[in-house]
This record gives structure tokens, C-alpha cells and sequence, in this order.
């Protein structure tokens, strides 16, 4: 489903079959071309912004929108997911920033709105790549944490200690639940945390980690 290109850059195979569409999630040793590219100031929300016609650092929030051909919109993570949402009817896309908190606040299915909103994008058509960011298997939070989760997670019954928490799996759900076909709703991205050749990673290395860029765009 994921795999690294020559250029080092991984990309969601899914993705590749739309001609209009160019995308890539960056790693430790490569980023996709980011001129020219519109990105934000991300503040772990669910405020989602329109960056047509615009370039540069555009504001506060966790995902951008677009649908104007020649735009690119991206964003940094370092261990949180990055999500591509591709629109193969109306040409639209969306870039997402998703941590634990704009999960839980629903950031992927407020940029999805935002689309149908603004693009006319019906959820049905939409294409979603979770990328690169901290899987299951390193992502341990505090009961504090966990216990948000019970709504999104309602078999786990060790949500009330210290425990593991599957963020794509979060996503998930919650694309599912706001119309997206499953077999559209692409994961199985590899874990940035356990990858220490390949991606930066805030768990792993705190303050001193690296950003890794991911971007979607409508070619001209």
C-alpha cells in the first residue's frame, strides 16, 4: 500500500492511479518539492483552512483545502499522522495534521466537510491516505490520555491505565463513520517511531526532532 520511490520520497500506491493528483509523504532524508506550497501554523486543533490561490504559512489550524489546479498544500509532522484526502470526482484535496488531540476532535472529518462544503465533494468519493506517523506498537499514553478515547475504541477495556492507542486506527473509524468507504481509506504506513534510519520522530528523539513534510496537489 506505502512504499518509499527512488527519489526516497513514500507515497500510498492507491493514490497514484489519479493523473491529476501529485502527493508524497516525506522522511529523515527527503521531502516532496514544497515550492510553491501553502502550509499553516499548527496549533493540535480542528480549524480548517482554504488555501486556494494562497502560499506561504496561511494561519492557525490542521488542515488545508483546495481546488484550484497548480495549488499545493502540505504539513510537518514528527510522529503525528499526516492524512491526504483526494476527491477523483471534483478535483479537490485536503492536507491534514492529526496528533491525539485533533483526532479526538475530529480534524480529518472536519477537512472532509470542509470539502463537500466548499467542492461539493461527496464523502463516498473521497480517497484518504494515512501516512507515516507513530503506530500502535509506540504510541503508549497515560490513562488520562486513553480514557478519551473509550467513544472511538469501545471494545478496549484497558483504556483506564497506561496503555497503547492506535491513532490510524482512530481515523479510521472516524472517516468511515462520515461516509467514506472503507476500500477508499488507505493505512498501513509505516511507524515513525520504530523507523529510526527512515523518519524523524518526537517520541523518540524530543525537542531535537526533525519535521517531515507531507503534501497534495492538483497538477496545472
Amino acid at each position: 500500500m506505502f512504499y518509499k520511490s527512488e527519489s526516497g520520497i513514500w507515497r500510498a500506491a492507491p493514490l497514484d492511479a489519479f493523473q491529476w493528483l501529485e502527493h508524497g509523504f516525506g522522511g529523515r532524508h527527503a521531502n516532496p518539492p514544497a515550492h510553491p506550497l501553502a502550509t499553516l501554523d499548527q496549533i493540535h486543533s480542528a480549524v480548517v483552512v482554504c488555501a486556494d490561490a494562497r502560499t506561504g504559512r496561511i494561519g492557525p489550524g490542521d488542515a488545508l483545502v483546495a481546488g484550484q489546479p497548480g495549488v499545493r498544500i502540505g504539513v510537518r509532522t514528527a510522529d503525528c499522522l499526516p492524512i491526504l484526502l483526494a476527491d477523483p470526482e471534483r478535483r479537490a484535496i485536503a492536507a491534514v495534521h492529526a496528533g491525539w488531540r485533533g483526532t479526538l476532535l475530529g480534524v480529518a472529518v472536519r477537512a472532509a466537510e470542509a470539502m463537500n462544503r466548499l467542492y461539493g465533494s461527496r464523502p463516498g468519493s473521497l480517497h484518504a491516505a494515512i501516512g507515516p506517523g507513530i503506530n500502535a506498537c509506540c504510541f503508549e499514553v497515560g490513562p488520562e490520555v486513553a480514557a478519551q478515547f473509550r467513544n472511538l475504541l469501545p471494545e478496549r477495556n484497558d483504556l483506564d491505565r497506561k496503555t497503547r492507542v492506535d491513532l490510524a486506527e482512530a481515523n479510521r473509524r472516524l472517516l468511515a463513520a462520515a461516509g467514506l468507504s472503507l476500500k477508499h481509506i488507505h493505512g498501513g504506513a509505516p511507524c515513525t517511531c520504530c523507523g529510526v534510519e527512515e523518519f524523524h520522530s518526537w517520541r523518540r528523539e524530543g525537542t531535537s526532532a526533525g519535521r517531515m513534510l507531507s503534501v497534495v496537489g492538483i497538477r496545472a
